[in-house]
């Protein structure tokens, strides 16, 4: 991709994303992640119906009348968005593969912070980490973001969001809201969401394409597997090998489910076809 169609993609999704975060998701992404705690403001005359528990005594000592403490929610926060690179994440049979919609959803969660003044740092990821950017403030930073989520070639096509967990829990020391973003086709990470969970406030989004779910009857067919380029010839005509593929994807998914349950993180399911805005409106409101 050249730099003139680079940066042209780059503005289209700017647009499109950041009147979303802008008129839609801004406030439902302010009630639903709170600051870290409550900062002191001022000290005020006290008014019927405030709490006496912040009652300043010295003040009021002084003055021989009652003063409060007023407090201000410490806004601040940082978002990690996580997002998965491997070679599943380049299939769709509609108009988008998934790793456009990947980066319209990270985008979009990108700008909603940005509204809010907070810090925005990204992991790619495949079965290695392939590049991270710590979290800054700041427009310009944003669209570097959409840009590496657009252009980024990664260096392998597989899938291991274990290894990306534990490198998320050493690089982030402090609290942050965490949207990792995958068709979650992978195993084995139950027990480095957990670890992860305890600590971060997460979110698995899981964009996946209606293909995915079962494979229709055509015949024997020639297969590619995105993340080993492996060729096969499968016969789609056998009711086995259907219902065989069925199960496995069904217990991919369930295994999502169930692991971001038991550590009680939020998950988000969008498919390609479907509209993402919708999914996370009802997600914000939810929380909220």
């Amino acid at each position: 991709m050249d730099t003139k169609e680079l940066l042209k993609k780059v503005r289209k999704i700017e647009i499109k994303t950041r009147r979303l975060s802008d008129h839609v998701f801004g406030g439902e992404y302010h009630s639903t992640f709170k600051g870290r705690g409550m900062t002191f403001s001022e000290v005020r005359q006290y008014q019927f119906g405030d709490d006496v528990r912040s009652i300043d005594w010295n003040v009021t000592a002084r003055y021989n009348e009652p003063f409060v403490k007023v407090f201000e929610e410490e806004r601040e926060l940082t978002m990690m968005l996580m997002a998965d690179i491997s070679g599943s994440e380049f299939f769709g049979t509609r108009n988008q593969f998934k790793n456009e919609i990947v980066t319209e959803i990270a985008a979009t969660l990108a700008f909603s912070a940005l509204q809010n003044n907070d810090k925005i740092g990204l992991i790619l990821f495949s079965d290695q980490i392939e590049l991270f950017i710590p979290p800054k403030k700041g427009k310009s930073h944003v669209l570097r973001i959409i840009r590496e989520l657009l252009e980024f070639q990664p260096q392998s096509k597989q899938t291991d969001l274990a290894h990306a967990l534990k490198y998320l829990t050493n690089v982030m020391k402090k609290k942050a809201i965490v949207f990792v973003l995958s068709d979650f086709i992978t195993e084995g990470y139950a027990d480095a969401l957990r670890i992860v969970s305890g600590k971060h406030d997460v979110t698995g989004i899981r964009v996946y394409d209606e293909r995915e779910e079962s494979i229709p009857n055509l015949g024997m067919v020639q297969m590619k597997d995105d993340e080993t380029n492996e060729l096969m010839l499968v016969n789609t005509a056998s009711k086995q090998v259907r219902n065989s593929y069925n199960s496995y994807y069904r217990k991919r998914v369930e295994a999502f489910n169930d692991a971001f349950r038991k550590s009680g993180a939020g998950t988000v399911d969008c498919r390609v076809d479907e509209s993402y805005v919708k999914k996370l409106l009802g997600y914000f409101k939810k929380r909220g």
